[in-house]
């Protein structure tokens, strides 16, 4: 097996992202992150009636969806390189163009600063944030969809690239599967709180690494761009990531509500209580959410991503002229 064909490629990685940056995410039945959520529930439905809905069986459900998935996506990849090496380039500028959503991300968070009016900006905040809507005003819609571009930059474009990087195809595939299992089962409710336990710690796991690349990256982005801080966004970041719930997200949170210079997070409900208060941000800073900030935010990650990308190609292309 020739792994050369899997391995991570500048050119391709720039034109997959140039694809989303024109395109957004593709929309069809046969996307491969909807084909792994649909493949997912069906190997979840069956471990369940075998008893195995516990701890063994989210084992489990990762080990059957990572081994298809990669496997499939790897011997695809060999097979049409076999056929000509122009059309395994194709397919696989394709998939890491599907497995990457900068342009879709922005177009949900813009969405709220869009709206006609306040039940508007509610509807399009519940469609990134899982917290109760019926109580938030326009501000806090803003400020819902600003901490989600922050926090999404990293699972949603950052990481992927990241693992592409280091891994290649595979990698990246991985990466997917797992992220794939968090978003449908990594949850605290009865019915997952074993089950899932397996897809939400390795999704901690891969995350890792590239939030905590992301609050550096922030950093320099809000350096260089007029109006945003870098000084805010390391000491923000570094003081203030562990305040919201989670290992990772509070990284990429924290650094963006410094660089923009606005407090964020604020008053969350849920299920009609309230369930924190907490605000992150320089304390002097005011609060998030006023007009024109979700396009700020919006700015800045692209702008982060930007730089990301850049990395990642120049990386590759040196790993490349080495091999």
């Amino acid at each position: 097996m020739d792994l050369t064909v899997l391995a991570p490629d500048p050119v391709l990685l720039l034109c997959a992202v140039v694809l989303d940056g024109l395109l957004g995410d593709p929309v069809y039945r046969w996307h491969p992150v909807r084909l792994m959520g649909h493949s997912l529930t069906g190997v979840e439905r069956g471990l369940r009636r075998a008893g195995l809905d516990g701890y063994a069986g989210g084992c489990m459900l990762f080990l059957v969806l990572s081994g298809f998935w990669v496997g499939a996506i790897v011997a695809l990849a060999h097979f049409l390189n076999g056929v000509h090496p122009a059309l395994n380039w194709i397919y696989q500028a394709f998939v890491i163009y599907s497995m990457v959503a900068l342009r879709d991300l922005c177009r949900h968070g813009l969405a709220i600063e869009r709206a006609e009016n306040l039940e508007g900006a509610r509807r399009a905040v519940s469609m990134l944030v899982g917290r109760d809507t019926s109580a938030m005003d326009a501000a806090a819609c803003r400020r819902a969809g600003m901490e989600s571009l922050s926090e999404n930059a990293v699972d949603g474009f950052i990481s992927p690239v990241f693992w592409y990087t280091v891994l290649g195809l595979p990698g990246l595939v991985l990466f997917k599967v797992i992220s794939t299992m968090d978003s449908m089962v990594g949850y605290r409710t009865p019915r997952y709180e074993t089950f899932g336990w397996c897809g939400a710690r390795l999704d901690d796991l891969l995350n890792l690494i590239p939030a905590r690349l992301t609050c550096l990256l922030m950093a320099a982005v809000a350096f260089v761009l007029p109006g945003y801080s870098g000084r805010k966004a390391l000491s923000v970041g570094w003081r203030q990531h562990a305040l919201v719930p989670g290992p990772n997200s509070g990284w990429s949170e924290a650094a963006a509500a410094g660089a923009v210079q606005r407090r964020l997070v604020g008053p969350v409900w849920q299920a009609g209580k309230l369930v924190t208060e907490i605000w992150i941000g320089a304390e002097d800073d005011p609060e998030g959410g006023q007009a024109g900030d979700l396009r700020r935010m919006c700015l800045f990650v692209v702008a982060t991503c930007s730089l990301a990308v850049f990395l990642a190609v120049l990386i590759v292309a040196v790993m490349s002229a080495y091999r």
